[in-house]
């Protein structure tokens, strides 16, 4: 869990560095501006913006159930904060597996893909699709049983 948070806590940290160099140049305005520009780096690149990571497991035995997709992914990955985003809403359909804080879903995506933690993969049906385009993976909510 807490691999998770380091980009996060190293995002503010620098952040307050900067905010603090620029208060001690006496640009209180720029200090606030490059905080929250930092802040909100570390928002965007925490575990925050996505739905609720279930373990692997569970996420197949619920797939296999309703034949949403499950989404292996992990913080700081800029193609799956793109993924994320793009779908919108839809997101919240898909099963999202944190790969930092579960080794079972780290373990899945490492067999699809050669023993490397490429992530996006997505899992329909049981096949492995990696970094897909969130066209595709809207495509395939439409299709689910659910």
């Amino acid at each position: 869990m807490m691999r998770a948070w380091i980009l996060p806590s190293l995002l503010v940290f620098c952040g307050s560095a900067v905010a603090a160099g620029q208060l001690a140049q006496g640009s209180p305005g720029r200090a606030v501006a490059f905080l929250l520009v930092f802040v909100l780096f570390a928002g965007v690149n925490s575990p925050l913006v996505f739905p609720r990571s279930i373990g692997a497991l569970e996420a197949r035995s619920r797939s296999a159930a309703d034949g949403r997709p499950v989404v292996y992914w992990r913080p700081g990955c800029t193609y799956c904060i793109r993924l994320r985003f793009r779908l919108g809403r839809s997101a919240r359909r898909l099963y999202w597996v944190d790969i930092w804080r579960d080794p079972a879903g780290a373990a899945a995506v490492r067999e699809v893909n050669g023993g490397n933690e490429t992530v996006p993969t997505v899992f329909v049906d049981g096949r492995p699709h990696v970094n897909p385009g969130h066209a595709w993976v809207r495509e395939q909510l439409g299709s689910s049983r659910s």
